[in-house]
């Protein structure tokens, strides 16, 4: 059997297959392009893993309080020295992206300082953590004061407005690189280090932290290259390669991370405690993976712009863009549409594939959203799925793909359910 008949078996049909063929032959260079990167992202990996001598006896298990777990802190040489920055907190008592920056926040910010973020509003899940949508525990419940600088229409930095925003409670700036839910171009880290530039030549002392979700080895640089004081992500986003089942990390100066040791743990106790409980040799393995598993998302990201340029539909970023996340917009035009993507998406996956995706509402969120993920770890953002929350102007954010050949199945049955309920004719 072919390769041809089993894509038919599963679902897509000739029209759509001949479709995304024509695509692909104009991809070539692009996809080049991103092999290339993925082998410096390995070669960086790789390297960090050597000078830190890893060795199958930091893979042990540890429990209780996790003192002198040596693999645990080897692990956090490892992404310090990827990332060049003085020490890194990884550990799978970090829940998610989310509880990553909350912990970066409010390890680093008292009562009186001023949260700045100068790239708009942040991402979702962030409000109630800010308390720009009230909440327990919030920032603003404990005198932080939040404003923010939005972004020119163009996308870019508004350097003025930063200029003028700065004042003596401003403490730390945010930077988030990613679109989230927001049709924006996302940043580049050369534009996160001009707007790092600015602000330190204002004041030296403000601390920026830049929300690295998504963007993990797309460049050759992170924004910890560029001068950010922390950067912080998730281990089931870009740098867990799709192994890591939990955790977050936090790289950047010693003071900053310590600082989020101890908000993680307790003060006094920092990074010296917290056990593995038996999940190193995944997040080793991820990590060692994480930059040819970035580059078979790339792949598929840049192959959904193209297919559904060629259709007339606005994504964000273009294909012929150069990308700085993993993440595909696209603005669908309607709910039906969203909901007919999402079914393509989940349709491919490994998990639940007979599971119809369908709106609803989601903590952290003010609109239902739609979520197609069949994934071998909840909520995982590196392997294949889709999701967006229903309101104008109704884009998906597909994103994902643990091999290309997955991704690849993914666009392809987005595109078939599209023509299937008749909103799309090649």
């Amino acid at each position: 059997m072919q390769t041809n008949d089993i894509y038919q078996t599963l679902g897509v049909s000739p029209a759509v297959l001949a479709f995304g063929e024509s695509v692909l032959s104009t991809l070539s260079d692009r996809f080049a392009a991103i092999d290339a990167n993925a082998e410096l992202g390995q070669a960086k990996v790789l390297a960090a893993m050597q000078k830190n001598r890893v060795a199958a006896a930091h893979f042990a298990a540890t429990t209780g309080y996790g003192y002198d777990d040596m693999g645990r802190d080897t692990l956090e040489r490892v992404y310090a020295d990827v990332f060049h920055t003085e020490a890194a907190l990884v550990r799978p008592q970090l829940v998610c992206g989310t509880h990553a920056l909350a912990v970066a926040l409010g390890a680093n910010l008292l009562p009186g300082d001023e949260l700045l973020a100068v790239s708009g509003k942040p991402y979702d899940t962030l409000e109630e953590v800010i308390g720009i949508r009230p909440s327990p525990c919030s920032l603003a419940e404990y005198g932080v004061r939040y404003r923010q600088v939005d972004l020119l229409a163009d996308g870019s930095f508004d350097l003025s407005g930063i200029r003028a925003a700065v004042n003596e409670r401003t403490k730390l700036a945010h930077i988030q690189r990613s679109k989230g839910y927001q049709t924006r171009p996302t940043l580049s880290v050369a534009q996160i280090g001009e707007a790092i530039a600015l602000l330190k030549s204002i004041n030296p002392d403000i601390v920026v932290m830049v929300d690295n979700c998504y963007g993990e080895f797309v460049e050759s640089i992170e924004p910890s290259d560029v001068g950010a004081d922390m950067t912080v992500g998730s281990l089931i986003k870009n740098p867990g390669g799709g192994l890591a089942p939990i955790g977050g990390y936090i790289v950047g100066t010693r003071a900053c991370v310590d600082r989020c040791a101890y908000r993680l743990s307790a003060p006094g106790l920092g990074q010296e405690v917290g056990a593995n409980l038996g999940l190193l040799p995944a997040l080793y393995q991820g990590f060692f993976l994480a930059p040819t598993v970035t580059a078979a998302a790339l792949r598929g990201a840049v192959f959904a712009a193209a297919a559904y340029e060629k259709l007339g539909f606005r994504v964000v970023p273009a294909a012929a863009e150069e990308r700085h996340d993993v993440i595909q917009a696209i603005e669908l035009g309607s709910e039906r549409a969203m909901c007919a993507f999402c079914e393509g998406i989940q349709r491919a996956a490994p998990v639940d594939s007979f599971a119809t995706p369908v709106p609803a509402p989601m903590p952290g969120y003010d609109a239902p959203v739609i979520m197609a993920a069949g994934a071998f770890v909840q909520g995982s953002s590196i392997e294949l799925s889709a999701d967006g929350p229903v309101r104008e102007p109704y884009a998906v954010y597909y994103q994902g793909g643990l091999t290309w050949p997955h991704a690849k199945l993914g666009v392809l049955l987005s595109l078939q359910k599209m023509l299937d309920a008749g909103l799309i004719a090649f």
